[in-house]
């Protein structure tokens, strides 16, 4: 009984050995090269299909090689990332990437390099649209997703050139939506992506891509005390971009409908005072805010200042800062009308204000 009891034991313990090793058989058997999981299989598929749309931005300044001398030379003193627009040549990038350039160039991913022109920029934005010469078959566009569609937690892959090595892929989620960053000119960009996919100094201005592999922002910032990556970067939503650089084609600049007024009032100036809104100290003629009846900056036959319209809300939003003036009334169009909300000596004013082309 006790040899039966022992060989049951035994071959219990041989059949659990061999269902234990059939699996690491197949595993060691297993051709690597064509294994690979769902979302390695979609990364891999993005990366091939994007990368030839994303190019290398190299900015120049030409600099005197001496004090004393005449000759000079061109000096690198930039680079970062860019991508493919359309295949008439358009490259976006960011505007701080390009800034101060004498010559900027681009390179292809197959290494061809091409001098581009400066069709426009957007230093509110840090959006920059540049134009190459190249073939049209070397020119391979991204398709433009919809960032109104994100959500917290969706996969995202950035494409850039960070400290130089051209094409580096990271992945990531995204981390949050509707950030605010301050742009060059301290205007602030509403409605930023943030991310933690790896963005570093040279990711500036290359796409950040949804898992269909479509354009959803372009990589801007990094936060970081560094100056490296820290698991906190920030794209600006494609939504913004779409909206953005048809406006630089044509016109080489951001386009803004205006009311006509002038707010050379820094925020600084009224908040010492406490003034609370958008002081006018001019209202020009023959504008939309002087048709309305508004008034700037008045005096009295003393010789005193005292204050016209304040402007503390636009359409029921409030108001609180030139930044806040500004991102509303781009929210229109010329043609539009909007109700704008004013302070005047002590007593609130509303006007119905028709917005204006830009001048």
């Amino acid at each position: 009984m006790k040899i039966k009891n022992l060989i049951t034991i035994v071959f219990f313990f041989l059949c659990a050995s061999v269902t234990f090793l059939i699996p690491a058989l197949n595993a060691s058997s297993a051709d690597y090269l064509t294994f690979e999981t769902e979302d390695e299989a979609n990364t891999i598929d993005i990366f091939k299909s994007a990368s030839p749309s994303v190019v290398y931005v190299t900015n120049n300044a030409y600099r005197r090689t001496g004090v004393f001398s005449l000759n000079v030379q061109e000096i690198p003193q930039g680079t970062g990332t860019g991508f493919i627009w359309n295949d008439n040549g358009l490259i976006v990038t960011n505007y701080h990437v390009i800034q101060g350039a004498d010559r900027v160039t681009i390179t292809l991913q197959d290494q061809t390099t091409w001098d581009a022109q400066l069709i426009g920029g957007s230093p509110d934005k840090d959006l920059a649209l540049l134009r190459i010469e190249a073939p049209k078959e070397k020119l391979n566009p991204l398709p433009l997703g919809d960032s109104g569609q994100l959500e917290v937690g969706r996969k995202v892959i950035a494409i850039g050139n960070p400290f130089g090595l051209d094409t580096t892929l990271t992945v990531g989620v995204v981390s949050a939506l509707g950030r605010e960053i301050n742009s060059l000119t301290s205007r602030t960009i509403k409605d930023v992506i943030q991310t933690d996919a790896a963005i570093n100094p040279g990711n500036s201005g290359g796409p950040l891509l949804n898992s269909m592999g479509q354009l959803v922002g372009v990589n801007t910032q990094i936060y970081s005390p560094s100056g490296a990556y820290a698991g906190i970067g920030f794209a600006i939503p494609v939504n913004t971009v779409k909206k953005i650089i048809p406006q630089l084609e044509e016109y080489g600049r951001e386009v803004r409908p205006v009311i006509g007024v002038d707010l050379s009032l820094s925020d600084s100036w009224a908040r010492q005072r406490g003034i609370e809104g958008v002081p006018l100290v001019r209202v020009y003629e023959d504008m939309p805010a002087f048709e309305a009846g508004m008034i700037g900056l008045q005096r009295n036959s003393r010789g005193d200042v005292f204050l016209g319209d304040v402007i503390i809300g636009v359409n029921g939003k409030k108001i609180s800062s030139q930044d806040d003036l500004l991102n509303e009334i781009e929210q229109y169009q010329p043609g539009d009308t909007v109700k704008v909300l004013t302070r005047r000596n002590k007593e609130n004013l509303e006007f119905e204000v028709l917005l204006a082309p830009p001048g």
